[in-house]
């Protein structure tokens, strides 16, 4: 009987949960029919069935997180469907959650049943795969198991702890908060993957920081000449938000050296000028792409915007649609925010954090006037991106914006 396997389902994915089953125990089904919903690190994706048969066994029940690789489901030609109801509630989690006196599993010729990330991360690590306890499938031996093998040798701490004695509070009490005073929220994929690719980036990349003052009244105005003219003709609006992505990718066309990814002992140089957007999702944030920028008109721009920060909220996105950004811009400017500095989503090497328009004085002349002023923040990867070439494009942007109309032409 084939079993149906974790898939890879986004370049950075090293496990994924099983969010919905779509088919039960019993159920027939066919090659590239929609079995179950996967949520991933980036968005809630489909898994088709690889055959035709019958669907015999669930191996992970909803809420499971399971590596790449790692069976989850089982399809044969009926003959062994297990029709014991699938548990739900706290019977479902229960079954999700490993356990501790799960028996080690040995392959038919001898060896230490485990997935390959498993084996990688026990290299890495330095821990001894053949004594470690399996509670994945089966008995296999899983990343989760090994990295619970090893906090229990660091700290000293025997790994078959009970849940009562977490090792957190059996090295330090002090850190550990009193027991009722708090609700624990597991992560969602999204969010502990960005928890270690951003930590991962502000403890590798060097960030250096740049902040610019621009006027945007006339850009403003230009705007609502825009949504005019897109009224009369029956068409959405355009936001400044998505003026702001055509001016970044005009300026990054006329910047080259900005548009790059830092390789080592190489910099890798973009030819394709391809926008991420972050939207900020119930599950997390997320970083929709807005591919080749520069060549897009404005209207373009902002319906695509408009489709994928619906669809990235809705857990809709398809991973392709979240890759291969080689600038960020990160705009908070609706919440009120007038400044702040966001950190690079690797492996990019910069990123724009864009606060809100504000009333400021200014001399004209010998008048004091009123003016709409905006601040961005640019944050740059100092490794590839010298503080003068930040600046230059800073400068560059800045002039593009208080001349609105050099933007769409």
């Amino acid at each position: 009987m084939p079993d149906i396997t974790m898939p890879r389902l986004s370049d950075t994915m090293e496990d994924g949960v099983v969010a919905n089953w779509l088919k039960q125990v019993g159920d027939t089904v066919t090659r590239g029919e929609v079995l179950a919903e996967i949520e991933t690190d980036k968005a809630l994706m489909e898994l088709e069935a690889y055959d035709d048969g019958v669907l015999e066994r669930i191996i992970a029940v909803v809420g499971t997180r399971v590596p790449i690789g790692e069976p989850i489901a089982v399809v044969g030609d009926g003959s062994g469907a297990d029709t014991t109801p699938a548990p739900t509630g706290a019977a479902a989690t229960a079954a999700a959650a490993p356990s501790p006196a799960a028996p080690a599993a040995t392959a038919p010729d001898g060896r230490h049943k485990s997935s390959p990330l498993a084996r990688k991360i026990a290299r890495e690590l330095g821990v001894d795969i053949t004594a470690v306890t399996g509670t994945g499938p089966g008995g296999r031996v899983t990343r989760h198991d090994v990295e619970t093998a090893h906090t229990a040798t660091v700290s000293g701490v025997p790994e078959s702890h009970t849940p009562e004695t977490p090792v957190s509070a059996a090295v330090d009490t002090a850190t550990v908060p009193v027991a009722g005073d708090y609700d624990e929220i597991p992560l969602t994929s999204i969010q502990r993957v960005s928890a270690v690719r951003l930590t991962e980036s502000k403890q590798h990349a060097p960030h250096i920081y740049l902040t610019s003052a621009i006027d945007v009244t006339d850009l403003l105005a230009f705007r609502a000449r825009i949504n005019e003219t897109l009224a009369e003709a029956g068409a959405g609006k355009v936001s400044v938000n998505d003026l702001l992505v055509k001016a970044v990718a005009v300026t990054l066309r006329a910047n080259p050296a900005v548009n790059v990814s830092f390789g080592g002992d190489t910099l890798l140089r973009h030819r394709g000028i391809h926008l991420g957007v972050a939207v900020a999702t119930p599950a997390g944030l997320l970083v929709p792409v807005i591919r080749d920028a520069d060549l897009k008109p404005v209207s373009a721009i902002a319906t695509e915007t408009l489709d994928k920060a619906r669809r990235a909220r809705d857990r809709k996105l398809r991973a392709e649609e979240m890759s291969g950004g080689t600038f960020t811009i990160s705009n908070l400017g609706m919440y009120g925010i007038e400044h702040f500095t966001a950190v690079i989503n690797p492996p990019e090497c910069a990123i724009l954090a864009v606060g809100a328009a504000t009333d400021e004085l200014r001399l004209d002349g010998d008048d004091v006037v009123s003016r709409k002023i905006l601040r961005v923040t640019m944050s740059a990867d100092h490794r590839a991106i010298d503080g003068a070439v930040a600046a230059q494009f800073l400068a560059q942007l800045k002039d593009l914006i208080e001349h609105p109309l050099r933007i769409v032409t």
